[in-house]
């Protein structure tokens, strides 16, 4: 028997509607992404900016940094991304922001602002918040906000939310997909999204430099607690002397969880003069609660977080110390 496409459960199915309403008023439209933006914040900003483009809504996909992910370039309306905020806007719509932080910069409190996100963090910042913890992605949140208000879904856009879904699920790998993910993705294959095609460029144009960084990072790894907790650390100076970029090495991470010993682990590194804590775990161990330690964020069993210090070896036996303590 046919079942009818049924869109999120956590979010309040009128809040699609109103902001529809606040798009169809507004005059100039500022999408953002997060501070060191990956494919789902990505995807879901450039689905929303060509569902925009096509209708002629006036719109500037924003990014504080013009640092982006180039392996993303084969989505149409990447290279229209701007670290440039414009003039005048009078309605704002974040991507995948966890917290308010996360948007990079201080937002005008007269501006309103819809928040699609699907962070457990996420306190429901926004003026609407469209935000579901339990979805794989926010390009499936976003996904939920066309269907539910019967936007045509272009090629375009159906690959941008595809590629949101499946880098942010780990190519389908986590929990969080559910029939109904499924059910998205074989929509936005039937709307032209194409899966062999995305998976080349996603997964198929690393460089020379990540595989001499990732031996490095690979090489630093520690084991605690009868090999359950993982550690692993980047140094500032083999990202110059490799010429590595520090999305190169985040499969390291990836890697060390594929070990089936292995229950959690976390990874330090310097970016931008600040040790960046990423955190990964398996089964009922939730790092988010870590990462909230250090006023950051995330999901369950991925999240991360930031400390103001250049001393890997301090930043890494905090981290350890709530680590240990939330997988007793």
């Amino acid at each position: 028997m046919k079942k009818d496409f049924i869109v999120s459960n956590k979010i309040n199915m009128t809040d699609y509607s109103r902001a529809l309403e606040l798009i169809e008023k507004s005059k100039y439209i500022l999408i953002i992404t997060h501070v060191n933006p990956d494919a789902d914040s990505i995807g879901s900003a450039l689905a929303l900016s060509n569902l925009f483009y096509e209708n002629r809504i006036k719109h500037k996909v924003f990014n504080v940094s013009s640092d982006l992910p180039q392996n993303l370039d084969f989505i149409e309306r990447f290279d229209k991304m701007t670290d440039q905020l414009p003039k005048f806007y009078d309605l704002a719509i974040s991507v995948d922001c966890g917290t308010k932080k996360r948007l990079g910069f201080e937002l005008p409190e007269d501006i309103p602002l819809i928040n699609f996100d699907h962070h457990q963090s996420n306190d429901s910042y926004g003026t609407i918040n469209l935000v579901d913890p339990m979805k794989s992605a926010s390009a499936e949140i976003v996904f939920d906000f066309f269907r539910h208000n019967g936007l045509y879904i272009t090629k375009n856009s159906a690959t941008a939310l595809y590629v949101g879904i499946y880098d942010d699920s780990l190519a389908f790998s986590l929990a969080r997909c559910d029939e109904s993910t499924f059910e998205k993705i074989n929509h936005l294959v039937e709307f032209g999204a194409s899966p062999a095609y995305i998976a080349n460029k996603m997964r198929r144009r690393d460089s020379l430099a990540k595989y001499r960084m990732i031996p490095k990072v690979l090489e630093s790894l520690e084991l605690y607690n009868e090999g359950k907790v993982a550690s692993i650390y980047a140094k500032e100076e083999w990202f110059k002397e490799t010429g590595a970029h520090s999305r190169d090495c985040e499969d390291a991470l990836n890697m060390i969880m594929s070990m089936h010993i292995v229950r959690a682990a976390f990874f330090v590194r310097i970016v931008n003069n600040e040790s960046r804590i990423s955190l990964r775990s398996k089964g009922k161990i939730d790092v988010s609660k870590v990462a909230a330690t250090f006023d950051g964020g995330g999901h369950y069993n991925a999240a991360g977080c930031t400390v103001d210090s250049l001393d890997i070896e301090d930043v890494r036996q905090k981290v350890l110390k709530e680590v240990l303590e939330t997988t007793k």
